[in-house]
């Protein structure tokens, strides 16, 4: 049974490190540079998936990293430039070689070209388009004259597209026949004579079906097709609620331009739900771990400076009880204990409505009863919590009227937390401010006034 428990141990430790740079690859790696060993260097890099050497590259300094690329010297593969962080990617791009620079560029898809260009100071960006083959350059600037998180950014312009009157067969030949197709597709996009997507066709059911069979009665059941100006957000929304695979995308005059693949689709989540949780922490957009901390200060003082007006306010309440506080010394050591209840069920309401702001599924239809749940909760929660502070307050400081105070002011808070961190959210939804940047401190404001203001207030009236 030992042996079994510690097998069972092991395999849990090896999943937790399964998808972790291996140590002493890194280790290989970093001794081929500082023995400067190019041949043994390409022998540890070549079997390394592009996200793999991107997290090495961003995992090691700037010295090792300048020394690593110079070694790598002859080829660079333009996945890993996709892969990398932002922060890093400016200075991976500086170091490399002009040619091998334009050769990484030329592997990849208009999409992954122009997430480059975009991010790139104006003379990097340069450097980057005058590689690229004219064709493929007038894709890319095409695509630079979208709104930036629109669809038009986040979409490829190489497009499998047939006539919607071919059969399959017409369709197969023309794809076995074609250059310059995607490297990956999973649709034939189906368009009419004025190049309106109509439908998708798998290429399962392409490949498994009959060569007379028409394109047309194929066709996939779920259609959605994207607006070149649509939010990326709301791409990507779509993609996860309809399960699509890949979406064409139409200009103003609904003519295919371009499509956007799943994996688009999924970053773009991805990097949502990361932004939401770090401006919940209040720290906006903060960059990578190898950032200076001098930029990381400057991102994170403005939210700590609005915190700090925030305690002052809360202070100048508990200022106002400051006579209650002198004469029963009790008060100062049970008030954090309110606040810190009411601010944890605050944030747990909000953290709850954010999410489902941010996921669509808390609407003018449901908005009321949501709060309701909440407010209800946080009854529920404040009463057990109250009976609980009351007997500590009874056994603690002897008497019951303290219990009473604090357990009253427990209820008042925690109904307060539900309410406070359900509207505000809400609110500043409706007046299109981000709710994730903004209602942490709001919400912390008024659980602190509150708790503090209950607690105090109920302590001056009963027990002086």
């Amino acid at each position: 049974m030992a042996e079994e428990l510690q097998d069972i141990e092991e395999t849990a430790e090896r999943d937790e490190d399964a998808y972790v740079l291996d140590r002493q690859a890194v280790a290989r790696i970093m001794y081929a540079v500082d023995i400067s060993d190019q041949a043994l260097l390409w022998g540890e890099l070549d079997p390394l998936h592009p996200a793999d050497i991107a997290d090495l590259l961003e995992q090691i300094n700037a010295f090792d990293r300048r020394r690593l690329i110079e070694l790598y010297g002859h080829e660079f593969d333009g996945d890993v430039l996709t892969e990398l962080d932002e922060s890093i990617r400016e200075e991976v791009i500086s170091i490399l070689r002009p040619e091998v620079l334009a050769e990484a560029v030329r592997e990849l898809e208009s999409d992954d070209v122009v997430d480059l260009v975009e991010d790139l100071e104006e003379g990097q960006a340069a450097a980057i388009l005058e590689v690229l083959e004219d064709s493929d350059r007038t894709l890319v600037e095409q695509s630079l004259t979208y709104p930036e998180y629109s669809a038009g950014r986040l979409m490829q312009r190489e497009v499998v597209m047939a006539p919607e009157h071919w059969n399959v067969g017409e369709a197969i030949d023309f794809i076995r026949n074609q250059e310059g197709l995607p490297d990956q597709f999973y649709h034939v996009t189906l368009v009419d004579p004025r190049l309106k997507p109509v439908g998708n066709v798998t290429l399962g059911k392409l490949m498994s079906s009959r060569r007379e069979v028409m394109l047309s009665s194929i066709v996939e059941e779920t259609f959605h097709v994207i607006p070149v100006a649509q939010d990326e957000g709301d791409v990507a929304y779509a993609f996860n609620q309809y399960h699509l695979i890949s979406a064409p995308v139409v200009d103003e005059n609904e003519r295919l331009v371009g499509v956007i693949t799943i994996d688009d689709a999924m970053a773009v989540l991805d990097e949502e739900h990361e932004e939401d949780i770090l401006r919940l922490a209040g720290v906006s957009e903060e960059g990578s771990l190898s950032d200076r901390v001098i930029d990381t200060t400057k991102r994170r003082f403005p939210w700590l400076a609005v915190n700090l007006v925030t305690a002052i306010f809360a202070s100048l309440v508990i200022a106002q009880f400051e006579a209650a506080i002198a004469q029963i010394v009790a008060l100062a050591v049970l008030m954090p204990i309110v606040a810190s209840m009411g601010g944890n069920a605050g944030t747990q309401s909000l953290t709850v409505a954010v999410r489902a702001i941010a996921t669509k599924d808390l609407t003018g239809s449901n908005v009321w009863r949501f709060i309701r749940r909440e407010v209800l909760v946080g009854l529920v929660n404040g009463v057990i919590f109250a009976v609980v502070m009351g007997i500590v307050g009874v056994l603690w400081f002897g008497g019951p009227e303290l219990g009473y105070v604090i357990g009253a002011a427990m209820v008042i808070n925690m109904v307060m937390a539900g309410l406070a961190g359900t509207v505000i959210p809400v609110m500043l939804e409706r007046m299109g401010i981000d709710p994730a940047l903004a209602s942490g401190a709001f919400v912390t404001t008024v659980t602190d006034v509150v708790g503090f203001f209950a607690f105090l207030g109920l302590a001056a009236m009963v027990l002086l």
